[in-house]
């Protein structure tokens, strides 16, 4: 593996990232800076990608909770891949982001990144949509799907679906009809609906409202919801350097706990939560889409098969802020199965049941659930515990 890494083989996607074990110069000028910064008095500043799941962050600051809670939090900063996302976390451009759970795991094992996860951003909210002229699985052998990274919750389970349907996820290869094989690639989630409606990919993976988006336009459909696959799912995080967290407790907790209060307040009000969003404020997706992927319908959803699990309401964005230790031993051993196009071999010596510990920091997210009304508040169990369920035929 080699010793550094460059700001393009970066937004080139996985492969380069996971292959490399070291943080080269680019990231060397960011822990300079860092060096130079008092966390426990400069502005927090976040980092996000403009997708629903992004919501209980923006809401926070958006209705001046981030500022009640003594964050010193700036205004969000925007970005559009999740390439140049982590770029600026790891150039400590940003100290905390919302991150996909699997990227969070590959920052901290395979870059060697002292990272942490602070809580859950949200749970479910994505979904795999396909061509209008499509409507089985089936249907996408010899043809291309979007992903929007090698390591996220999108790739692992889109990948359980394809082979529970008798098709074989291929990278860099041609893909066949008669071999049943599906080419994945990555895509900005801003460039799938574009891609859907030319034709150049036969469906997507990924957040809202980009689902919801294609189906107001007439794009595409929703062939199954990422939450009917694995039930009550974590996408994205919330993630922070972990120096970060030492040298500003205090601050920390102001972040989680009104990430936690946010939360509460868009599972209430759904509509509120899409007119805080839009308007020019934090999402460029329009009311109609954002309102649609905060508040799916189940009925047509079921009648058409996107929806297999009703009871698990795997069509509506979920928002508890508590980050399961199965589901996170779940996710690793299920990454060892993903085909990406990038290293692996950081998977190999990992005790998925150990990851968690290692990870994720719950201390302050245990103690937001204690001040706003305990586990059930959050419609979670009171012992903090579940058993994972996955069926992705």
């Amino acid at each position: 593996m080699s010793s550094s890494w460059s700001r393009r083989s970066l937004l080139l996607g996985a492969g380069a990232l996971g292959a490399a074990a070291g943080i080269g110069a680019t990231a060397d000028l960011g822990l300079h800076a860092a060096q130079h910064r008092d966390a426990s008095s400069a502005a927090m500043r976040i980092g996000y990608l403009p997708i629903t799941d992004a919501a209980p962050l923006l809401v926070a600051h958006g209705s001046g909770l981030l500022d009640a809670h003594g964050t010193g939090a700036q205004r969000p900063v925007k970005f559009r891949s999740w390439a140049s996302l982590a770029e600026a976390f790891l150039t400590r451009q940003v100290d905390v982001v919302h991150l996909l759970l699997p990227f969070a795991v590959q920052l901290r094992y395979s870059m060697g990144t002292a990272c942490r996860v602070l809580a859950w951003n949200h749970t479910n909210g994505s979904a795999l949509t396909v061509h209008r002229s499509l409507d089985r699985i089936e249907q996408l052998a010899g043809r291309k799907v979007a992903i929007p990274f090698w390591w996220s919750i999108h790739n692992i389970v889109l990948q359980r679906m394809l082979r529970a349907a008798g098709l074989t996820p291929v990278v860099r290869r041609q893909p066949s009809v008669s071999d049943g094989t599906v080419e994945l690639v990555v895509m900005s989630p801003s460039d799938m609906v574009p891609a859907l409606d030319n034709g150049s990919v036969g469906g997507f993976i990924v957040a809202d409202p980009f689902n919801a988006i294609a189906e107001i336009k007439g794009v595409g459909r929703i062939l199954r919801f990422v939450g009917d696959v694995w039930r009550d799912h974590a996408c994205c995080v919330v993630l922070a350097h972990e120096d970060f967290v030492r040298a500003a407790p205090d601050r920390v907790q102001g972040l989680v706990d009104a990430l936690a209060l946010s939360q509460l307040g868009l599972a209430r009000d759904r509509q509120a939560g899409a007119k805080a969003l839009t308007g020019g404020k934090y999402l460029p997706q329009p009311l109609k889409a954002v309102t649609k992927a905060l508040n799916y319908p189940p009925t047509d959803y079921v009648e058409r098969g996107a929806l297999r699990h009703p009871g698990w309401a795997g069509q509506r964005i979920g928002f508890q802020p508590f980050p399961f230790p199965g589901f996170t031993a779940e996710l690793v051993a299920s990454m060892r199965d993903t085909v990406v196009d990038g290293d692996t071999g950081f998977l190999t010596g990992l005790r998925p049941e150990e990851v968690h510990g290692q990870l994720v920091d719950d201390r302050f997210v245990r103690s937001s659930l204690d001040r706003f009304g305990g586990p059930g508040a959050f419609g979670l169990p009171d012992s903090l515990l579940r058993r994972e369920e996955v069926n992705p035929a």
